[in-house]
């Protein structure tokens, strides 16, 4: 199996398994489709993941197999992010046993910016472990001055509290919330500029917590401004099957970059600057009467 997030999904709607689902592709595609088809969903469908499993076909044929199946409607490749706020990429492999056609894919692809779903369970559910109820979480009693002063050694080790300690200068803390501080400046001006060592955390939090108090603002002054957003980054993109690139789908048609479809690239635009001067060149040389070699 794949790491938790990658590996082969399932496209929706397919047809129902039957003998003559790939009869349609030459024999090795063929023989390499019906092996991912068998596969259960989040299974590692790499290349080298497929040449081992696949004793007959080296990770070429095996590449070249892929790149067909692209082109028959069979497979998309995407990279996607793995959850919500985070930056890991996870490489997804959709596999269709019912062949289509771009549009179908490229509308299904655009469904998927949800949240990522688990992966589904593709044996049957008696074959499953039974599932356990989730036990209930207890509900957290402690004030937001207690979490404050608890999570200060997360901010700055050297102001690491003991529950006695943070119990102790709870009211304390609670009069700073109470004068609309939040827990990020709390964290920010109680751990600034602190000495190398503090020998009595507790002791060296009360007398910042006494000598440091922020002054009374009225209602209107204690609403903090609300940092603009920052723009969303794609949740998805496409990969090229064959060599993993990314990009929108528009740029990887049938799933596959220009590379990998052996498009030629645009030749390059010769430079203004280089045109100009070869003119001038070839005007001189045609007032003189001389050649372009000399």
């Amino acid at each position: 199996m794949a790491s938790p997030g990658f590996g082969k999904r399932s496209a929706p709607d397919q047809a129902p398994r039957g003998r003559d689902d790939f009869a349609h592709l030459p024999t090795r595609e063929a023989y390499i489709a019906a092996h991912i088809d068998r596969l259960p969903d989040g299974a590692a469908v790499d290349i080298k993941t497929l040449a081992k499993e696949l004793p007959a076909y080296g990770q070429q044929a095996v590449s070249s197999a892929l790149k067909a199946l692209n082109d028959a409607g069979h497979l998309r490749r995407i990279r996607r992010v793995v959850g919500e706020g985070r930056t890991q990429w996870v490489s997804r492999w959709f596999f269709s046993r019912t062949a289509r056609d771009n549009a179908w894919w490229d509308a299904f692809l655009a469904r998927t910016e949800g949240p990522p779903a688990a992966p589904a369970a593709s044996a049957p559910l008696t074959e499953e472990p039974p599932q356990q109820p989730p036990r209930p979480q207890p509900q957290s009693t402690c004030s937001q001055a207690y979490i404050a002063l608890a999570t200060l050694g997360c901010s700055d080790p050297r102001l690491t509290l003991s529950a006695a300690e943070c119990a102790a200068l709870e009211a304390l803390a609670a009069e700073w919330f109470a004068r609309g501080i939040t827990p990020l400046a709390f964290a920010r001006i109680l751990t600034h500029d602190l000495p190398d060592v503090v020998q009595c955390p507790g002791a060296f939090t009360r007398k910042r917590l006494i000598d440091r108090v922020p002054p009374l603002l009225p209602p209107a002054a204690q609403a903090e401004p609300v940092p603009p957003a920052r723009p969303s980054q794609p949740r998805w993109m496409m990969e090229c099957t064959v060599c993993g690139i990314p990009g929108p789908p528009e740029a990887l048609p049938d799933g596959l970059c220009r590379a990998c479809r052996g498009v030629e690239p645009p030749p390059d635009r010769p430079d203004p600057a280089d045109v100009r001067t070869r003119v001038t060149r070839l005007r001189a040389i045609a007032r003189g009467g001389g050649s372009p070699g000399t």
